[in-house]
C-alpha cells in the first residue's frame, strides 16, 4: 500500500529517443468491474491480466469482506468463487478504498441492494471526493446514507431490504455514476433505466452481458438509455483484462515528444468511449498506427504505435470529454509542445477528481514555463512549437496522474522536472518508471 512518506522524483531529457516495445498496466476499469462482477456470480471467475496497482487491491479486499473468496494465483492471474447476486455478507469492519474513487462509487451501488450495514472509508485524498453524486440516485433503491458534510467519506450504509429499480437521469456524464445504479439494478425487481446525456465508458455494461444479464441500449432524443433486466442469475466468465489506455497515454505521448522516438504498446484496450485522446492526438497530426485490432471478452483491444511528431494545436469539443476524462493532463502537456493554442472544452469534471484536476493541471504547465489560461471550464495551452523550458517543481495534490503527466513532461523540456510525490502512481500503473526508463534505455525518471 502507499508509503506515508513523499516520494519526490525527476525526470530529464534521455540520451537517446524512447524504442521498443511495452505492455502496459492491466485497464482499471475494467480490473474493478471485473472483481465485483466475479462476486456477484455463481461459480468461479478466471481473471487474466488483472491489474494489481493499489486501487484495485483495495477492490479485490472490499470483495473479501462481502464474502466472495479472491484469490490471486500469479502475477495477474486471480480467481473469484462469488455469491450470487444478493449474496454479499456483511463486513466485519470498515471498507478501506484506498484512493479509489471508483472502487467506492461503483461499490456503494453494489452494497445499496443488499440488506446489510457497511461504513466506507479512503486515504486523504478520496475523503475530500463527492458521494452526494452516487448516494442521491441509490437512495431511491430504499437504501440509506450517513456521511460527512457535503456528501463526503466516511460514510455508511444501510442497503435496502426490498430494493426498488431505479429510473434516473444522469445530470452529467458519469461512468462512475451509471455503473452505480446499474450496479444497484442488478438487486432489484423489474427494470433499472438509466439515461445519459453522452456516452460514457460502457465497460459495465459490456460486462453484465458477458456474465449472462439482459442489459439494452438505445441512442434516442432523450440521451443514451440503458436498459437492465433486475435480479439475473449471473454465471462466472473468464476475463482476459486489456492494457489500459490510460496508462497508455503516458509512454505514448513521450515518444510522441523525445525525437527520433518509436514505440509500440502491446495489447492496448480499445474501446472506442475510452479513445478520445488518440482521436485528439491523430487531429493534432500525431503518427499513431494501430495493429493486431481484434475483440477479447467482448472488449476491442490492439496494438498502438506512436513516433515523434511536431504537434499543431486543437480545439477539443466538450461532448469528446467522457472519453478522455482522465488524459486530459497529459494532452495538456503535449499541447505546451505543439504549435499554437489548443483549447480543451467542457472540463467541469475536472474540478472533482483525485485533486482539483483542472488547477492541478494549469499549475503543473505553470511551474515549466508554459503559458497556459483558464477561462471558465475550459483549459488554453499557449504553445510555440518548441519545449517548454520544465525546471519547475510540481506539487501532485495526492494525484497520480498529475505526477505522470509532469515525468512525462520532463523527458522532453529543456530543463529536468521534479514531483513532489510519485508513490500514488502505484495506484493505478505499477512500475511505471521502469516501463518508461525500459524505453529509455536508462534511468530518465528517477528518485530525486
Amino acid at each position: 500500500m502507499s508509503s506515508a512518506e513523499p516520494r519526490p522524483f525527476r525526470s530529464s531529457k534521455p540520451a537517446a529517443p524512447l524504442t521498443g516495445q511495452a505492455g502496459v498496466a492491466g485497464d482499471k476499469s475494467i480490473s474493478h468491474r471485473a472483481l465485483m462482477f466475479g462476486a456477484l456470480a455463481i461459480g468461479t471467475t478466471e481473471i487474466t491480466g488483472l491489474l494489481e496497482g493499489e486501487d484495485v487491491l483495495r477492490t479485490a479486499a472490499a470483495m473479501r469482506a462481502l464474502g466472495a473468496e479472491v484469490e490471486k494465483l500469479s502475477a495477474g492471474q486471480w480467481r473469484v468463487a462469488g455469491r450470487g447476486v444478493g449474496g454479499l455478507t456483511e463486513p466485519a469492519d470498515v471498507l478501506d478504498m484506498g484512493n479509489s474513487g471508483t472502487a467506492a462509487r461503483l461499490l456503494l451501488g453494489l452494497l445499496s441492494g443488499h440488506p446489510l450495514f457497511a461504513v466506507m472509508t479512503g486515504d486523504a485524498s478520496l475523503r475530500r471526493r463527492p458521494m452526494k453524486r452516487v448516494t442521491d440516485p441509490l437512495s431511491a433503491t430504499g437504501a440509506q446514507f450517513w456521511t460527512r458534510e457535503g456528501g463526503r467519506l466516511p460514510l455508511a450504509v444501510r442497503g435496502a431490504q426490498d430494493p426498488l429499480p431505479l429510473d434516473y437521469r444522469l445530470p452529467v456524464a458519469s461512468a462512475q455514476v451509471k455503473s452505480a445504479c446499474l450496479l444497484a439494478g442488478l438487486c432489484a425487481p423489474g427494470t433499472t433505466r438509466v439515461v445519459e446525456p453522452e456516452p460514457t465508458r460502457d465497460h459495465t455494461e459490456n460486462m453484465l452481458r458477458h456474465f449472462g444479464a439482459t442489459v439494452a441500449v438505445e441512442d434516442t432524443a432523450e440521451g443514451r438509455v440503458i436498459r437492465l433486466d433486475g435480479q439475473p442469475e449471473l454465471k462466472a466468465a473468464p476475463i482476459s483484462v486489456p492494457g489500459d489506455p490510460s496508462s497508455a497515454s503516458f509512454p505514448l505521448v513521450a515518444a510522441l515528444l523525445v525525437p527520433g522516438s518509436r514505440i509500440r504498446l502491446t495489447q492496448i484496450g480499445l474501446n472506442p468511449l475510452r479513445t478520445g485522446l488518440f482521436t485528439t492526438l491523430r487531429e493534432m497530426g500525431a503518427a499513431l498506427k494501430i495493429e493486431n485490432a481484434r475483440i477479447e471478452g467482448g472488449e476491442p483491444v490492439g496494438d498502438i504505435i506512436g513516433e515523434y511528431t511536431a504537434l499543431k494545436a486543437v480545439d477539443v469539443p466538450p461532448g469528446r470529454a467522457p472519453s478522455m476524462i482522465d488524459e486530459y493532463p497529459i494532452l495538456a502537456v503535449a499541447a505546451a509542445f505543439a504549435q499554437g493554442t489548443t483549447r480543451m472544452r467542457g472540463l467541469a469534471e475536472l474540478r472533482v477528481k483525485e485533486s482539483d484536476r483542472l488547477a492541478a493541471t494549469a499549475a503543473l504547465l505553470e511551474a515549466n514555463g508554459a503559458k497556459v489560461s483558464i477561462e471558465g471550464d475550459d483549459l488554453l495551452v499557449h504553445g510555440n512549437g518548441a519545449p517548454p523550458a520544465g525546471g519547475g517543481f510540481v506539487t501532485t495534490h495526492m494525484d497520480h496522474r498529475i505526477a505522470m503527466s509532469a515525468l512525462v513532461m520532463g523527458l522532453a523540456s529543456a530543463a529536468p522536472v521534479t514531483v513532489d510525490d510519485a508513490s500514488f502512481i502505484d495506484t493505478s500503473f505499477p512500475g511505471f518508471a521502469a516501463l518508461m526508463n525500459r524505453l529509455a534505455g536508462q534511468d530518465a525518471i528517477r528518485p530525486a
